[in-house]
Parts: structure tokens; C-alpha cells; sequence
């Protein structure tokens, strides 16, 4: 049992005492402390516990939509006055209506096609029988699904290209130095450069009679690929480098071959770091996709709030900037799913 010198006997020497009886006379000595001092109220314990992670946040959030109500009646711009919170709250649901209008009317298409050839079939002229895809114009929400498909292939590219390279980098000082010019060359490219060319190249590879992919997604998915692979390349080769050099020591003490070291040694140690890299290559690439959805005309949000620019509308700056928002808490809500998915793969690591 675990003891503490509480007194002393009548000879100097220490007179031990448990942890229940220090803890007893604590009690004794702290309780008039308590009584005569002032008890916590309700609203200082809430705000201890949910003032930085509840209550601070809220408040900035509603003093910027403050700010933004009452300055932005005085922005004069070609299409007329800034809009406010509420009226880009209000091309959000319009947003959202055309939406439900648009499934609506490709239902009622598909249903039309139906009937129309079930009275073909019936009527025995079986070549009257045709089978359309709906045409209609994409709305934002399809526009939305295009964007985070894209990203999703350019991300995936990025990352099966930048790790193993970053591990071969990190364990290899020699590749590490024969690589570095050209990444701190290629880093800084902007996706506005990058675009030209990819798009003549993949319009001269790809061919364009019934294309596995559509020319526009894979154009956009390469340039977010080239542009985000950088730092989960980095963020790797600098963890594969900074791993214990004793525990590679056991590896080669064990015999392990080059897999199992790989496996077992160097990417659990450099796990954090892949992460890491992973998450500013995600967020990096859902911002290269949107300029280069502009640019291109591709599908997605940015030609979505370039067509709506050119439309020139008394509702398009509204809806600009509803897309504005949606788009940032798009890259919120990816780099939440990357934290998530590095604390549920690396749960076993210190992070």
C-alpha cells in the first residue's frame, strides 16, 4: 500500500500514514475552504466545458452573418446590390427546388419511354422500340456529384503516384536527391498552366467515340492530380526519413525482406505523416478542381458559378455566392473524413 509522511513520532522519526487517511485529512483541511468560498454557478461550468467548442464558434458565425447583413446592402455592383445572408439562404432553396423539378421531369420522361415502347411491343413493331438517356441540363446538386467524383479520381491518382514515391525517397537518400529539383520545380505550377496541356494530350489520346470516361472528367481528375500530389509526397518521404534508425536495425536483425520491413517497420512509423500529407493533397486538389472546372468548361461547381457569372441575372451573385459556401463546407467536410479515416487507421500510433 502506497504511504505518505503525515506526522512524526515523539524520536524525529517519520510516522507513515495511508493514502485514505492523507486523503481524509485533506478533506478535513479543505473543507472550510469550500464552505466560506463562493459556489460555481451553472453558466461558468457550461462555459468551461462548451465555451471554446460550442458557444465561441456560434458567436463568430453569427457575427460574421451581422457583418454581412449590414454591409452588404451597401456593395453596389453591374447586377445590382451585394446580397445578404438571407437572400443567398434563398437561391440556396431555390437551388434545391429546381433540383426536385428537374427528377420530376426525368421520371416523367422515363416513364413516357416506357409506355411508348410497351405500345410498340404490343403492336409488334419492335423496331419503334427506342431506349433514351435523359438530356436535361445538369442542376447544382448534379454539378456537386460531378466535382467530388472528379476529385475523388484526381485524389486517388495523387496518392497512388506520391506514396510510393515518398517512400522510395525516404529510404533511399540517393533517389531523394535525384527527385528534389524536379519537385520543387513541378510544386509551384499552377493548374492554370497545367491545363493546356492536359487537355491536348488526353484530346489526342483519348478517342472521342464512346470514351470509357468523358474527355472533361479525366482532364479535370489529371490536372487535380498533378497539382495535389505534392505534399502527400513530401509529407512521406519526411516520415520514412525520420523513422528510428534502431528499428530498422531490428528489421535487419530479424531478416526481414524488403516487404515485410516495408509492412511491418516503416509504414506503421510513417503513418501520421502520410496522413497528414494526404489531408493539405485533398484540400489543395478540391481547390485546383474548382479553377480548373472554370477555365475548362468542364462540368462541375466551377463552371456552375461561371455560367452563372456569364448569365449575368439579378439572382446569379446570389447564387455565386451560395455556391461560395457550399463549396467550403465541401473542403470542410473532406478534410473531417480524412482526420476520421487517419484516427481510425492510425489508432494503434501515436499521432
Amino acid at each position: 500500500m502506497a504511504t505518505v509522511f503525515a506526522d512524526k513520532f515523539d524520536d524525529g522519526t517519520a510516522q507513515p500514514a495511508t493514502e485514505a487517511m492523507a486523503g481524509s485529512v485533506a478533506g478535513k483541511v479543505a473543507a472550510p475552504a469550500e464552505t466560506g468560498g463562493s459556489a460555481v454557478s451553472p453558466l461558468s461550468g457550461f462555459m468551461a466545458k462548451w465555451g471554446q467548442t460550442i458557444v465561441a464558434p456560434v458567436l463568430g458565425i453569427l457575427a460574421f452573418l451581422g457583418l454581412w447583413a449590414v454591409l452588404a446592402p451597401q456593395v453596389d455592383t453591374s447586377l445590382g446590390a451585394l446580397p445578404g445572408p438571407v437572400e443567398v439562404a434563398e437561391q440556396g432553396v431555390s437551388l434545391f427546388g429546381e433540383w426536385q423539378a428537374a427528377r420530376e421531369t426525368e421520371a416523367q420522361f422515363y416513364a413516357d419511354q416506357e409506355a411508348r415502347n410497351a405500345q410498340a411491343m404490343a403492336a409488334g413493331n419492335t423496331a419503334a422500340v427506342r431506349d433514351f438517356e435523359y438530356a436535361g441540363p445538369p442542376t447544382f446538386l448534379d454539378q456537386i456529384f460531378t466535382s467530388l467524383k472528379t476529385v475523388a479520381l484526381g485524389f486517388g491518382l495523387a496518392t497512388l503516384v506520391a506514396v510510393p514515391l515518398g517512400l522510395a525517397a525516404g529510404l533511399s537518400p540517393l533517389f531523394n536527391a535525384a527527385i528534389n529539383p524536379l519537385i520543387q520545380i513541378m510544386k509551384p505550377v499552377s493548374p492554370l498552366a497545367w491545363l493546356p496541356i492536359v487537355t491536348m494530350v488526353i484530346s489526342a489520346t483519348i478517342s472521342s467515340v464512346d470514351p470509357i470516361l468523358p474527355k472533361a472528367f479525366v482532364i479535370s481528375a489529371l490536372v487535380v492530380m498533378l497539382c495535389s500530389l505534392w505534399p502527400t509526397l513530401i509529407n512521406t518521404a519526411v516520415g520514412t526519413a525520420s523513422i528510428d534508425k534502431d528499428l530498422l536495425n531490428v528489421g535487419r536483425v530479424l531478416k526481414l525482406g524488403w516487404f515485410a520491413k516495408l509492412r511491418r517497420l516503416v509504414l506503421p512509423a510513417s503513418l501520421p505523416y502520410i496522413f497528414t500529407g494526404m489531408r493539405l493533397s485533398l484540400g489543395v486538389g478540391w481547390m485546383v478542381l474548382i479553377a480548373a472546372e472554370m477555365l475548362a468548361q468542364n462540368p462541375g461547381l466551377g463552371k456552375f458559378v461561371w455560367d452563372e457569372f456569364q448569365n449575368g441575372s439579378s439572382q446569379s451573385l446570389a447564387r455565386i455566392m451560395f455556391a461560395v459556401v457550399v463549396i467550403g463546407f465541401i473542403g470542410f467536410g473532406l478534410d473531417r473524413i480524412m482526420m476520421s479515416l487517419q484516427a481510425l487507421v492510425s489508432k494503434n500510433h501515436q499521432i
